[in-house]
């Protein structure tokens, strides 16, 4: 005969007493993911010691090439090392593409005033005229 109302006992689940590390992994990949983002948009790869000057201020150019000279007198375009040939033929495109193209200078202090002025002649003979000197602000 079988009696009625009752069941019969289980022992009860054991508590779980592992961390669940998916949720730990899934924020660790999330910060990696942006970490990889942001690293090369924090540091630009070019290091250069700008002359100071009291009207230094950024400027609000449309259109502009940022051509840069460091303190070895090397080159570069949009911070990545250019030979003298190669750049001439680069500022030359930009100025038969657009001819207001702004240049913004940024040359290292220890450069000789004669390779910036070698610079500013290739500018010009590529056809570009606006010339921005680029400078840091003084510290306050």
């Amino acid at each position: 005969m079988a009696s009625f109302g009752r069941l019969e006992r289980t022992a009860a689940p054991a508590p779980m007493s592992e961390i669940n590390m998916t949720p730990l992994i899934d924020v660790m990949l999330v910060l990696l993911v942006i970490f990889m983002v942001t690293a090369p948009l924090m540091a630009s790869s070019l290091k250069l010691d700008l002359p100071e000057a009291v009207g230094a201020k950024p400027g609000d150019a449309p259109a502009f090439v940022a051509v840069s000279i460091d303190a070895q007198g090397q080159f570069f375009l949009d911070d990545a090392r250019i030979e003298p040939a190669a750049l001439d033929a680069r500022l030359a495109e930009a100025a038969k593409a657009r001819p207001a193209t702004e240049v913004q200078l940024r040359a290292d202090r220890a450069v000789p005033y004669g390779r910036v002025a070698e610079l500013i002649g290739r500018i010009q003979a590529a056809g570009l005229n606006r010339i921005a000197f680029i400078a840091q602000a003084p510290a306050r």
